[in-house]
């Protein structure tokens, strides 16, 4: 067998050597794309929106059978109720009323008062606090009125129906003391007199005076 010269000898590892480091190249850039993965931000960095409802460019018919709910609307006033005026003196009823009509010593009246539209139509009438008025009276010696010490006056526009009799919810409390301006903070004022005494309520609301009074014995 022949021998080959030493230049064959040195080519063929030459060759083998280049194959080893193309090798080893292939296997090192495989590895590298893999961990890598520089396709990565051309695919998932930037992911497509999905189109919503909202932002179709198609509009969507209104559902012929959907029925709105009317917004809500403010409750009537009386002001702003056509055809309501306010009452007139000839058409307006007003009287005292009391829970009882005799009381015993230390029970206190309760007073309130009663209208009544005598008219054909329904009236405006103002029942607020502002315009109610209760005085005890004994003789021409007036006792008490419900207006000497009263707080936080209000006024409350109510229509009064044709034909209708109304009585105040909250009645009125009579301490059975005198009553004035300047004693309203004090504890020891005068006490009206028991025994079998008559004292009478008058009343007016709305601009309108009671024509009778109500009769009270107190004990």
């Amino acid at each position: 067998m022949p021998r080959h010269s030493a230049a064959v000898y040195r080519r063929r590892r030459l060759v083998t050597l280049v194959a080893l480091i193309l090798f080893v190249a292939f296997i090192v850039t495989a590895v590298w794309l893999l961990v890598a993965r520089p396709w990565a931000s051309a695919t998932e960095a930037t992911p497509s929106p999905t189109p919503s409802a909202s932002a179709s460019s198609t509009p969507t018919a209104p559902d012929p059978t959907a029925v709105e709910s009317p917004a809500p609307e403010p409750e009537p006033s009386t002001e702003e109720t056509p055809g309501i005026v306010a009452c007139e003196a000839q058409d307006v009823e007003v009287a005292a009323v009391t829970d009882a009509d005799t009381y015993q010593a230390g029970v206190l009246p309760q007073l309130s008062i009663s209208l009544t539209n005598r008219g054909a139509t329904d009236c405006a009438i103002d029942v607020g606090s502002t315009t109610q008025v209760l005085t005890v009276s004994s003789g021409s010696d007036v006792w008490w009125r419900s207006t000497d010490c009263q707080e936080n006056p209000s006024s409350m526009i109510a229509t009064l129906a044709a034909g209708a009799t109304v009585t105040s919810k909250v009645p009125v409390t009579w301490d059975r003391t005198r009553s004035s301006v300047e004693t309203c903070a004090q504890e020891n004022r005068a006490r009206a007199p028991g025994g079998g005494a008559s004292y009478h309520v008058a009343v007016e609301i709305g601009g309108f005076k009671g024509a009778t009074t109500k009769q009270i014995l107190l004990y």
